[in-house]
């Protein structure tokens, strides 16, 4: 497939002009113009790009590329390295970072709740039509500790968990990687639990002092699944050879 085209499809699947993004997102590094072999991961690192080439791959899908809002622009060091290897290897550099968070089936968030048998009920931002956090209900209540041991099953790590009081688990709100600020609008709509990728110090007094539980999942831990559930859509769609590698991340 052509690697226009290939870009042209995956924005009109995961339609980044619809959400104000801190990076650009589709083909942020152009390669060869023919694409047969696709490599999909979370974060474009240089162990990523070594894996890529090892593997012969005409490209690479992630969620977080390169040319971060507010980042020193010169190309040099960590950075020059990376963009060295992948022009170097003649390799495509696709990224798509809000966008694949917001997915309504391949998304980091919509991919979460298939994991924890959550049933999305709508966003968890009441005025966004694209709210990056979301929010949902249980099938049947679980306690703290039950949901808990779900989360570490799913996802192969011991998330960090804080108990806002004494009660069991009907209604979660969640937004993976660094989503632990949408805490207060999950407290402020009598949700029971807010799930995250990461913590701040006062997200933990904001779960005890709200009446919220809370987990940090890990940054990684809940951000592998919405590039690899693309992947799998490309190999069924358009025939590409897709495969994941997960470079692991305890972050």
């Amino acid at each position: 497939m052509n690697h226009f085209a290939l870009e042209n499809y995956l924005n009109s699947l995961l339609k980044p002009e619809k959400i104000r993004d801190f990076c650009p997102n589709g083909l942020q590094v152009e390669g060869k113009s023919e694409v047969k072999k696709i490599i999909t991961g979370v974060t474009a690192t240089q162990l990523l790009i070594d894996e890529a080439i090892n593997r012969q791959a005409d490209a690479i899908f992630v969620h977080h590329g390169f040319f971060w809002k507010n980042e020193n622009p010169v190309i040099k060091g960590m950075k020059q390295k990376r963009i060295k290897a992948l022009l170097a290897n003649d390799i495509n550099l696709y990224a798509y970072h809000l966008p694949l968070d917001i997915h309504p089936q391949l998304g980091n968030n919509a991919q979460l709740a298939k994991l924890f048998d959550i049933e999305i009920t709508g966003g968890l931002e009441l005025d966004n039509p694209f709210s990056v956090a979301m929010q949902g209900k249980l099938t049947q209540a679980l306690s703290l500790n039950e949901f808990a041991q779900k989360v570490e099953t799913k996802l192969a790590r011991k998330p960090l968990v804080e108990a806002g009081g004494d009660f069991e688990i009907k209604t979660v709100a969640w937004c993976s990687g660094g989503g632990q600020s949408f805490i207060e609008q999950a407290a402020a709509q009598d949700i029971d639990l807010f799930i995250s990728g990461e913590v701040s110090e006062q997200t933990i007094h904001t779960a005890r002092e709200m009446g919220i539980h809370f987990m940090a999942a890990g940054h990684h831990a809940t951000e592998r699944y919405g590039a690899k559930a693309v992947g799998e859509h490309l190999a069924a769609e358009l025939g590409l050879t897709v495969e994941f590698v997960d470079i692991d991340n305890p972050a």
